[in-house]
């Protein structure tokens, strides 16, 4: 008989109780005792919640204290020596120690989870020695049954993908890695077989990635010598966010059953299963209920699908599934009462997924007759968006297309610009500045929830951030910057901010989901046509540089970050969403420009993270990518000078599209990963203005001016002194202001240091 399965379910909470738990953790509000106590009746709920909507095989193991990447690592021990753990169960001092690091040593890197907006710990395998700490999958799996009767079903990121996303070992040392990794993986497996465990899900998402031969030659290895091990336990090879490279060859590893995307990865795998078939042995997971989109399902296309899997998987190796883990949805739809009636009912987050699984496996079990009603539901409310005004806005679409047919570019190369910027700022060697934002208070967030709730009136709170725009030009200018910001005190989050001010988005109440650690992000909602509909930045920056006679920056979020830091509608291609937002935030750009702001910055850093996992696609989309931020900034004169910002990615590999994109100056993190993009630079020459992060503000510690000389030292080895600028890693708007304060202080120090060193040399 088909079943149903969910590859994992949101941490935080339909409140955010995760997130607010380990806050109050962290600043000594709750102490340990309690705190687990409470994450263990959030896990419980959740597991409550998919047993009550009928879910055939529930996860468990994937709830995490921060980061299930960071789990894995602690589980065997894989801590890096500068936090000195001593063996054991990692404490939560030293976990979280690792995650935002402590005051004597830096946390360690952190990167996006292949193409998501969901951020990981890399674990650090130099010098480590991995022993098994602790079975946390057969503690899940203990837990579920005792306290609820559940028969979970573990979760554990597969050995494969696990070393691929480690860093500190050497290509050669694969194998040897793998020597001492795979045995501590049967050991967890044999005690959960021992424990009567019927199902493991073993997620190896690095699976739909390209692969060596080697690397297949390795992953027969892996999972011979796991059946060999544990004959008897039933293994889900999971895979997920794409179709799987190698199909053959994966479809005939022992295993019990092989989880496949069929959103993400739907042309690719369901190509490969009608050429190739699918093994009589084995189950399949067919992943039809996208796991990263929050669009209600047509169910009858999903019952198409899922009829012509039974043409090669019969009903009783059928899993109906999510395509991938739920952790990248909001909760439940249900609390957002302010949405139209048309957009709500077309709308899907984590728990509507659950019942679309369990009224799919219930239909194919009966031939659809008891769903009729619910078939005819989903495509109304689909069809009923699909024909709203707000999805058929022409004059935009015209607009839209006329410039998707041009090569946008600025009228001045940059050499020119160059030259005409710095005769009109008249900057020094090594310009300072920072990111964007400067710390939120409580009591600038109990300022704008004032107005908000309408306790303040327009006015008070206009005056409120003219106060606070006030304080911090003062800061800047005292602190020593030479290039300033207005702070943001008046936004929320960098996209939502955006998207109020714009037509074509919708806003959440609820609809939180968790980008990394605590850090909780509510996306907009992209559900129609986006258009501009008036002035965004250009009060508060006009009235910063009011206050001063340095520069101030312009601040914006750009089109490809918006669009990915967004749910975006699905029956438009993502490159025409990325031109409608470039089309409209090319006007404020220009309305900026006109206010008399000669810098603007249009913030990039999600352009990585929206790159396809298929190396085939990825040149077309850096190409639209690339072209979507020329479109918004190309207009300006070439005494305006354009900044932008990128973090958390890994860049060597676009470093040639990051130049195309043609900004005056980029600013890129390169701390937290310890100088490591430096080492891009040495191979690949960058002619543009650039300043890489000299320290990490995701990280509470202050570095030291001595650390952030190290740094500016080994960047200006590889990159232009003449078009090196120095500042943080990111915003500082999570940060407090003594911490951010003392560090913007050091790093001015540092560069007054670097400035005296190679002031002969420019």
């Amino acid at each position: 008989m088909v079943k149903s399965s969910v590859l994992g379910y949101p941490r935080i909470g339909v409140d955010r109780e995760w997130k607010k738990a380990l806050e109050a953790f962290w600043a000594g509000k709750l102490e340990e005792t309690e705190f687990q106590a409470r994450l263990q009746e959030l896990r419980l709920n959740h597991l409550r919640k998919q047993q009550e909507k009928g879910i055939d095989f529930i996860p468990v193991n994937d709830f995490s204290y921060y980061d299930h990447i960071l789990d894995t690592a602690a589980m065997f021990g894989i801590i890096p020596k500068r936090f000195s753990y001593e063996g054991g169960p990692v404490p939560l001092s030293v976990y979280y120690g690792v995650a935002r690091g402590t005051k004597g040593a830096a946390a360690s890197e952190m990167t996006k989870w292949f193409n998501t907006n969901y951020h990981y710990i890399v674990p650090e395998l130099a010098d480590a020695s991995p022993v098994l700490t602790e079975n946390k999958p057969l503690t899940a799996y203990r837990e579920a049954k005792e306290k609820l009767g559940i028969e979970g079903k573990p979760v554990i990121v597969g050995p494969l993908t696990f070393l691929k996303l480690s860093k500190g070992y050497s290509v050669s040392e694969t194998d040897a890695w793998l020597e001492r990794l795979v045995p501590l993986y049967v050991q967890i497996l044999q005690e959960l077989a021992e424990e009567g465990v019927q199902w493991v899900q073993i997620d190896e998402p690095i699976l739909v990635t390209k692969l060596s031969q080697e690397d297949l030659q390795r992953l027969s290895s892996i999972y011979e010598t796991i059946a060999s091990a544990v004959p008897n336990l039933n293994i889900m090879l999971q895979t997920y966010f794409e179709s799987v490279e190698h199909y053959n060859e994966i479809v005939k590893l022992p295993v019990k059953g092989i989880g496949l995307d069929f959103v993400h990865g739907y042309n690719g795998n369901l190509i490969a299963i009608k050429a190739l078939g699918f093994p009589a042995d084995k189950v399949l997971g067919a992943g039809v209920i996208d796991g990263r989109g929050i669009w209600k399902a047509s169910l009858r296309e999903k019952m198409e699908l899922l009829n012509e899997l039974t043409e090669f998987v019969s009903a009783d190796r059928l899993i109906v599934q999510s395509s991938c883990s739920l952790l990248h949805v909001p909760v439940t739809t249900e609390r957002e009462t302010k949405l139209t009636t048309e957009l709500r009912n077309a709308l899907a987050f984590a728990d509507e997924k659950l019942g679309e699984l369990v009224l799919l496996t219930k239909a194919l079990a009966s031939d659809a007759e008891g769903i009729i009603d619910e078939l005819v539901k989903s495509d109304a409310a689909i069809q009923a968006l699909q024909q709203s005004e707000e999805r058929n806005r022409v004059n935009i679409q015209q607009a839209v297309a006329a410039l998707s047919n041009q090569q946008p570019e600025r009228s001045h190369p940059f050499a020119e610009r160059h030259q005409a910027q710095q005769a009109k700022w008249q900057l020094p060697i090594f310009p300072t500045t920072t990111i964007g934002s400067f710390p939120q208070s409580a009591e600038v967030r109990k300022a704008r929830q004032s107005w908000r709730k309408g306790e303040w009136n327009n006015e008070q709170y206009a005056q409120y951030i003219r106060d606070q725009i006030d304080t911090w030009i003062d800061l800047q200018e005292e602190i020593g910057l030479d290039v300033l910001v207005h702070g943001e005190f008046e936004r929320t989050d960098m996209v939502e901010f955006f998207g109020e001010k714009l037509a074509g988005f919708a806003f959440t109440q609820n609809g939180w989901v968790q980008s990394y650690g605590s850090r909780c992000v509510k996306p907009p909602v992209i559900f129609g046509d986006v258009a501009f509909k008036g002035e965004m930045t250009v009060e508060e920056t006009k009235y910063a540089q009011s206050k001063t006679s340095r520069p101030v920056k312009g601040m914006l979020t750009g089109p490809i970050t918006i669009m990915n830091w967004s749910f975006v509608r699905d029956d438009i291609p993502r490159e025409q969403i990325a031109y409608q937002l470039a089309y409209a935030l090319r006007q404020e750009v220009e309305a900026l420009e006109q206010a008399g702001i000669g810098m603007i910055q249009v913030d990039e850093p999600a352009v990585r993270e929206g790159l396809p996992l298929k190396e085939e696609e990825q040149a077309g989309y850096l190409e639209w990518a690339v072209k979507a931020f020329r479109i918004t900034t190309c207009t300006v004169h070439e005494t305006t000078q354009i900044h932008t910002h990128m973090c958390y990615c890994e860049f060597h590999d676009m470093i040639d599209s990051i130049e195309a994109m043609d900004a005056d100056v980029i600013s890129i993190e390169t701390s937290r990963s310890h100088g490591e993009l430096i080492h891009s630079f040495e191979l690949n020459t960058y002619k543009l203005g650039i300043g890489l992060g000299v320290y990490d503000i995701h990280s509470p510690r202050v570095p030291s001016v001595e650390e952030m000389t190290g740094m500016i030292e080994r960047a200006l080895r590889v990159l232009d002194a003449r078009l090196f600028w120095i500042n943080p890693d990111c915003g500082l708007k999570t940060r407090g202001l003594e911490e951010t304060v003392a560090s913007l202080r050091n790093m001015v120090e540092a560069t007054k240091i670097a400035r005296e060193n190679h002031a002969a040399t420019v």
